[in-house]
């Protein structure tokens, strides 16, 4: 039997917050409870805990920033795998991802945003800053 199936489980259920890092859609666990206590994930259209069981056959909304996974779980795996192998952990809607490429050619197209207001000051905003002080 090979690695990548030994560590898929095909039966049973995984905590919510493992399973979205396994899937790789958090980076970190504590990320991933992050997201789901502030309301980013939903569980079968409704708000879960970190804890809740995740089954096969479980629909997940993800949102992160601007982008949004409407997903049906398809295994679960006890360990975190390469992304190929992740990706067969799960299945997205069609339109779900239509909608996110469509959204992420659009910020390509854009080009790079500019700089984000607040940050810390460049030199030149410095040397402004002491020829308005006077310093």
């Amino acid at each position: 039997m090979s690695s990548a199936k030994a560590s898929v489980e095909e039966a049973g259920s995984q905590r919510l917050d493992k399973w979205l890092w396994a899937a790789r859609f958090f980076k970190t666990r504590p990320l991933a409870v992050e997201a789901i206590n502030g309301g980013k994930v939903h569980l079968d259209g409704q708000r879960a805990k970190p804890g809740r069981s995740v089954r096969l056959g479980t629909r997940l909304s993800i949102h992160k920033g601007q982008l949004e996974w409407q997903i049906e779980v398809k295994a679960l795996s006890k360990q975190r795998r390469p992304a190929s192998e992740a990706a067969l952990l799960f299945e997205e809607d069609e339109q779900s991802r239509l909608k996110r490429q469509e959204l992420v050619q659009e910020r390509r197209a854009a080009g790079p945003s500019l700089r984000v207001e607040g940050g810390r000051p460049t030199k030149r905003d410095r040397r402004r800053l002491s020829e308005l002080t006077g310093k």
